[in-house]
């Protein structure tokens, strides 16, 4: 068995076993943890087994499925897929070790169904990144829908429901097109060879000789699903209800892994598989990449709700990323695909920060808090470096991918690159504007005090402060007592800020590991063998 089998058997059989704890919520979650860690300390042979320098796919594995119609299960990883496993083995047993500082599960639901949906999730999702057969790829694609949607239509806020089938129906949708895509490739195969296969290197080379016509309707279909699941705009508009009613958790998983799916499957299938049809419609793509980068900057300033603010955040991303894929220059791309670890990373630890924020207030309403870093200082200063690595500070990993990208695209494309660094200006003002109102001024906001009582007295001086007992009176009213971050929560959060200061120096070993894939991705679009 390769390593990249036992990443995607480990969290099947964690899933199996966790789910029938549901009368023990302690023993479901130190057995979720460990099953998780032990598939983040698999990911560091797997990693140091892959070689940058050999061939495009390794850790490959077939087995016969549908032999008659040329399916397979067949596995393997190149630079970009090995990135995005990564990122999910860690983020997961994070959204493990969080669960009950993050999220309270409603009443009724046990910890074992919960963390056995999400370990299924997770093995989906490897299983997604490592197909290397199409039509496998398309039933995974499909099938990682159905834990998604649990977890957000079975744990999340007042109207989950609504976010939930409108998440499924989206991608399930998006799905479909493709696989009409996949057949029409899949006849050309039998038209060239007289049997046909979903081989994914097969069909490249089958697929890349048809007409152009012929590639940009087949194009079309598997960008529309990853257009929608990246999800690019005008796609985007599952994902302010999904990310807003999803519990933080789950939110980790769908904005820093499953959205990769999408950009991954640019780089995948439609570069190689359609490169004259890549080229033709790139300039709609383009244009696409920076509406949604200014449309996500200026949505997120004008948010009052701090997770639907990240899903605007994260939509202004992924048109940094679009945009780095599609001018086929590899500076840019190798940007962006470090642009994907990177946002996961980011991304991810925004929102475990504004999960423990909520935690303490009982509110996602911005308005609600103020002078928060007054009371939970390594909160605030939590919030602080999530925030400065979203805004790709110098000094953090963000920054590293968003100047390749800027500095690839502006070669072929200066108007769309300086269309593209207005975002920049506005993540900065956008994400500032954020950490000012939520933790800096006076300490404010309904979120941080107890209810009034009847009857009490009217302010008379703003700001004013002082002690009764062991409660603190602000403006006559009680501040809650909010304790700061404990060794758990720095536990769960240290590796995250490790990971973003320390690519943020030093980013060599994702960009080494990435760079030969885009370039075989970029010789293939560009006609090479």
């Amino acid at each position: 068995m390769t390593w990249l089998l036992a990443l995607i058997l480990l969290p099947l059989v964690g899933a199996a076993v966790v789910a029938g704890m549901k009368s023990n919520d302690k023993l479901a979650v130190a057995t979720a943890l460990a099953v998780t860690v032990v598939e983040l300390l698999l990911v560091i042979p797997f990693w140091a087994s892959y070689s940058p320098s050999g061939a495009r796919i390794q850790q490959a594995t077939t087995m016969d499925w549908i032999p008659s119609f040329g399916i397979h299960i067949s596995f393997g990883t190149d630079g970009i897929s090995l990135v995005m496993i990564a990122v999910i083995a860690l983020l997961v047993p994070i959204v493990v070790g969080a669960l009950g500082l993050t999220d309270k599960l409603p009443a009724g639901r046990s910890a074992g169904g919960f963390l056995s949906l999400i370990m299924l999730q997770e093995a989906l999702t490897i299983g997604v990144f490592a197909a290397t057969d199409v039509f496998l790829f398309y039933v995974l694609f499909e099938i990682m829908l159905i834990p998604m949607y649990f977890l957000i239509g079975g744990y999340g806020g007042p109207n989950r429901q609504y976010a939930a089938v409108k998440f499924f129906l989206y991608s399930f949708l998006g799905g479909l097109i493709m696989l009409a895509s996949a057949i029409g490739a899949y006849a050309l195969s039998v038209d060239k060879y007289g049997k046909g296969t979903f081989d994914w290197a097969t069909l490249v080379t089958v697929v890349r000789d048809a007409p152009k016509g012929t590639q940009i309707w087949l194009f079309l279909g598997f960008f529309l699903a990853f257009a929608i699941k990246a999800p690019l705009v005008p796609f985007h508009t599952w994902l302010p209800d999904a990310a807003g009613q999803a519990p933080i958790g789950v939110a980790v998983l769908l904005v820093g892994v499953l959205d990769k799916v999408g950009t991954f499957g640019f780089l995948r299938y439609c570069l190689p598989m359609f490169p004259e049809a890549s080229k033709a419609l790139a300039p709609l793509v383009l244009v696409l990449s920076v509406v949604g980068i200014l449309y996500g900057s200026i949505l997120a300033a004008g948010q009052t709700d701090m997770k639907r603010f990240i899903a605007y955040v994260s939509i202004a991303h992924f048109g940094f990323i679009a945009l780095g894929i599609f001018t086929f220059n590899e500076q840019a791309m190798v940007g962006s695909v470090s642009y994907m670890l990177n946002h996961s990373l980011a991304t991810g630890m925004l929102i475990v920060v504004v999960g423990l924020v909520i935690m303490r207030g009982g509110s996602t309403r911005i308005s609600d808090y103020g002078g928060m870093a007054k009371v939970t200082p390594l909160l605030g200063g939590m919030l602080l470096i999530a925030g400065l690595s979203t805004l790709s500070l110098p000094g953090t990993n963000s920054f590293i991918s968003e100047f390749l990208v800027l500095l690839g695209s502006f070669v072929d494309h200066p108007v769309y690159t300086i269309l593209a660094t207005l975002g920049m200006v506005l993540a900065a003002a956008y994400v500032l504007w954020l950490y000012q109102r939520v933790m800096q001024g006076p300490v404010r906001g309904d979120a941080l005090f107890l209810p009034a009582p009847t009857g009490s007295p009217t302010p008379t001086s703003a700001g004013s402060a002082s002690a009764v007992g062991t409660a603190t009176v602000v403006d006559s009213k009680a501040l809650k007592a909010i304790k700061d971050l404990g060794v758990r929560e720095i536990a769960i959060l240290a590796p995250m800020v490790v990971l973003i200061i320390g690519l943020g120096f030093y980013p060599k070993p994702v960009l080494d590991t990435v760079t030969p894939s885009v370039q075989q991705t970029l010789s293939a679009v560009q006609g090479g063998k």
